[in-house]
């Protein structure tokens, strides 16, 4: 087992001082078990030399295996404990950046008074970057926006909600509580660059072409975006977790809700068919729902 995890290290990190580092053990303690392991397994896993540190085709298959046995076990070690005395181990979990900012606020606060002693290690990504990281075990658990390709993994969706048109006060028609997608003004809608999922959905919703790519501005968050709003460059479309925070303290913006068929995107969780921890994330879940239902 000590062996499989200084490979993995390796592996991860191409580099053996730095791998011994993150093991807490010298790099010629790492040389040895590696060198060791590659006897036994009459097979080379890692080629190097001074510079650089490859693996093998060999160490690849290698690997691979090893990252689902450490996976067993670490899940193995976590079985018993989640039966008897759940959220009592730590969990990594995973969030997109449209979702972690507006969800986390309102979730968390509860999760701590009711679980003081539950180590919680998040890890904010783009949706594709998660998927992986849950497939390879690296997080417990992400939270991401659906639809989204999850092939092979499962999900527990805890909230569901629609879109808002967010203009400056003096371009938004007096009186105005709904807006469809037909009354946009395209040239204007400033949405975020691509590989968020978020501007996937947004055109979803609205059934629009993804031909958004040569707009003049195209933001890395849902804060510029908003200042851009503020400064009348332009209208958004932000989701209603979102509203809170970026919205209702500004008397510059005003915010309209997008007229079309809804949900227009469920924020889930997604998890590993055989994690163990489930019955954990069902205590999440419904700790999630409550905080943010309406009635809260």
């Amino acid at each position: 087992i000590k062996q499989i995890n200084y490979a993995l290290a390796v592996a991860k990190t191409l580099h053996f001082k730095k791998a011994a580092e993150a093991c807490h053990v010298s790099q010629s303690a790492m040389s040895t078990a590696i060198n060791e392991m590659e006897k036994q397994l009459g097979s080379q896993v890692f080629e190097r030399n001074n510079k650089q540190v490859l693996l093998t085709c060999q160490g690849e298959t290698f690997i691979n295996k090893a990252q689902v046995i450490k996976l067993e076990l670490d899940e193995l070690h976590q079985l018993g404990q989640a039966e008897s005395d759940p959220l009592a181990s730590p969990m990594k979990i995973g969030v997109i950046p449209t979702v972690g900012p507006y969800l986390l606020p309102k979730v968390l606060p509860s999760v701590r008074s009711t679980y003081p002693n539950f180590k919680l290690h998040i890890v904010e990504e783009q949706s594709h970057m998660l998927v992986d990281m849950v497939r390879r075990g690296e997080l417990d658990t992400a939270i991401l926006a659906l639809p989204f390709p999850i092939d092979g993994l499962m999900s527990f969706e805890f909230w569901h909600e629609d879109f808002y048109w967010i203009s400056h006060k003096d371009e938004c028609p007096l009186g105005v509580q709904e807006i469809t997608s037909n009354e946009l003004e395209l040239e204007k809608l400033m949405l975020l660059r691509d590989g968020h999922c978020l501007k996937d959905h947004v055109l979803e919703a609205c059934q629009l072409k993804n031909e958004q790519d040569e707009q003049e501005f195209a933001a890395t968050s849902l804060n510029t975006l908003i200042q851009m709003v503020a400064g009348k460059i332009g209208s958004t479309l932000v989701p209603e977790m979102a509203l809170e925070q970026l919205v209702a303290n500004n008397s510059e913006i005003r915010a309209v809700h997008l007229n079309e068929p809804g949900p227009h995107r469920n924020i889930a969780m997604i998890f590993r068919p055989n994690y163990v921890r489930v019955k954990e994330l069902e205590i999440l879940k419904s700790m999630f729902c409550q905080a943010l239902s309406p009635d809260k």
